[in-house]
């Protein structure tokens, strides 16, 4: 047995062959062309250009089915690679002015731009080296007469490779497709966020290469630990089949819940709800058997368009949802960007500490006309469902009461245009800061409900940067601190008649499900994924304390 060990990216048991994936490279040669031949070369440039975009508009349309439209945004960003000016001026260039073949052209501006990435000290950004390799292979491919040959089996296999491009895991059979485990890559390229969404076991920077002797032999990939078993002997197989059994069964086991109350052993009562990004999620989210939408991160219509969303594509947006979830609650935080979540068409300038800095609510006051066409538009969708509005990083009552002027004046602009809207929708606040967890009596009399970011508010709280890998370990989402704020904020709630829910990673964390029901917590939002598992440990939990 050989154990190789490396990065889990996608959680889950697979046992079965592996298929070693070599990519089929035509080999690319450095040849000249003469002065005659340039035109008919560049012509061939064009038509391989529009050929491979024609491609990965296709793969688009793939994948918006299989992992809905934010994560098939990768394609999108491969199509506008092969409009970039630098890129294309470069391959022009090599052909004009040095008279070389287009391939040779393409292979060689694409591993200086690959290259450019990978150097770059920000992870995601030398993720980006992959991106711009798989748009040049892609490129090479149709200028060699290539054909998109899609990758797959007869049986069920564990693919494993040097590395993968989300356009060959997009295209790969998923009835097939046990895992993948490869050699690079990481855990924030889009291939691994696309095996996540697609619930496929992953392992990417195995810690060592492979050769054919793998190929087609047994194997097992532990997506929990990273770990890649390969010709296991007979006590790890059988010890790894239990697993997979207790896996499977305990996935059947969740599905039975669907439909059922979530409720404690003793009765206390509380809404399990799911996060969601994008409108595309509404089949997940349905089928999550959550109660609604506790966290709709409206944020995502900016991030990925080109320039401000109108009134008419936001309103379109939400109603969606809405309707979608039948009666069901939809909570919808209003734009938070700024800091990590960075908008190129904002314009926004740059800050020593974009933490503190020009974000969420802050953000939509500094652009007031931006702010006033999404309340608009959610007043506007409010007609069409149960619609909540909360407001991100919210540290004092002024800012609640200028929101709130904010929404007054959308609500007239709106009766006077004979609109039908909603004029109760709750509205509430973002607790992510101890400024607003610790005034949370003041805040409470002025809204609806609270929001806990647990994300942000363990970062603020502990003074730690969660985007910083090197201080990870400080990063103690159970310190004593952030819990003890979190029940602050629910006596100060209720004492205002406020209901209190938890939007950040700790609401689905199993170990403090107790606790929050201890606290009195009314409401946990988690990732569609997690509704069930959350609902499990509720339903076996005794709150009251002997």
């Amino acid at each position: 047995m050989k154990i190789i060990q490396g990065k889990a990216a996608s959680k889950g048991l697979a046992i079965g062959k592996i298929y070693l994936y070599k990519k089929k490279q035509d080999a690319v040669k450095c040849q000249y062309l003469k002065q005659d031949e340039v035109d008919a070369e560049l012509k061939k440039l064009d038509d391989s250009l529009a050929k491979a975009k024609e491609q990965l508009k296709e793969l688009y349309d793939k994948a918006v089915a299989q992992v809905g439209q934010k994560d098939a945004q990768v394609f999108e960003i491969h199509q506008m690679m092969l409009e970039d000016e630098d890129y294309l001026n470069d391959i022009h260039s090599m052909i004009k002015d040095d008279k070389f073949v287009a391939e040779y052209a393409a292979f060689v501006t694409g591993e200086k731009f690959a290259k450019n990435f990978a150097e770059m000290d920000d992870e995601y950004m030398q993720g980006r080296a992959a991106d711009v390799r798989d748009v040049s292979s892609r490129l090479i491919n149709c200028l060699m007469g290539g054909e998109d040959a899609l990758i797959g089996m007869e049986d069920k296999f564990i693919l494993v490779a040097d590395d993968l491009n989300p356009s060959e895991t997009i295209k790969l059979d998923k009835s097939k497709l046990l895992a993948f485990v490869t050699l690079q890559g990481s855990v924030s390229s889009h291939t691994a966020i696309l095996a996540r969404n697609l619930g496929i076991p992953a392992i990417v920077q195995a810690d060592e290469p492979f050769d054919d002797s793998i190929d087609g032999k047994l194997a097992i990939v532990d997506g929990y630990k990273g770990n890649f078993y390969i010709d296991p002997d007979e006590v790890t197989l059988a010890m790894m089949n239990k697993k997979k059994i207790d896996e499977d069964e305990t996935k059947a086991l969740l599905l039975t819940l669907k439909g059922k109350e979530d409720i404690t052993l003793d009765g206390h009562k509380i809404e399990i709800m799911a996060n969601m990004g994008s409108p595309s999620e509404i089949e997940m989210i349905i089928d999550s058997d959550a109660h609604g939408v506790g966290l709709f991160r409206s944020e995502f219509l900016y991030l990925e368009t080109h320039t401000y969303p109108d009134e008419e594509t936001q309103f379109n947006a939400y109603r969606k949802v809405l309707e979608a979830l039948k009666g069901k609650k939809v909570v919808i935080r209003t734009m938070d960007i700024g800091a990590d979540k960075q908008v190129d068409y904002f314009n926004l300038d740059k800050e020593e500490n974009p933490a503190l800095g020009l974000r969420g609510i802050r953000l939509s006051f500094a652009r007031s006309d931006v702010f006033k066409t999404q309340l608009r538009a959610l007043f506007r969708a409010s007609a069409f469902g149960i619609l909540a509005i909360m407001f991100p990083m919210i540290t004092s009552p002024w800012e609640i009461d200028e929101a709130k002027n904010f929404i007054e004046e959308v609500k007239d602009e709106l009766r006077k245009e004979k609109h039908v809207f909603d004029e109760d929708v709750e509205i509430g606040i973002m607790i992510e800061t101890p400024a607003a967890a610790v005034t949370a009596d003041v805040l409470a009399k002025k809204v609806d409900f609270f929001s806990i970011g647990t994300n942000d508010l363990t970062q603020y709280t502990l003074a730690v940067d969660r985007q910083n890998q090197k201080i990870d370990r400080y990063v103690d989402t159970h310190h004593p601190a952030v819990l003890r704020l979190i029940a602050n904020v629910v006596v100060a709630a209720h004492k205002e008649g406020a209901w209190v829910g938890i939007c950040g990673e700790l609401g689905s964390d199993l170990t403090l499900t107790k606790e929050f029901l201890r606290m009195g917590i009314d409401e946990l939002s988690v990732s569609p994924a997690k509704v069930l598992e959350v609902r499990r440990q509720v339903r076996m939990t005794k709150v009251t304390k002997k």
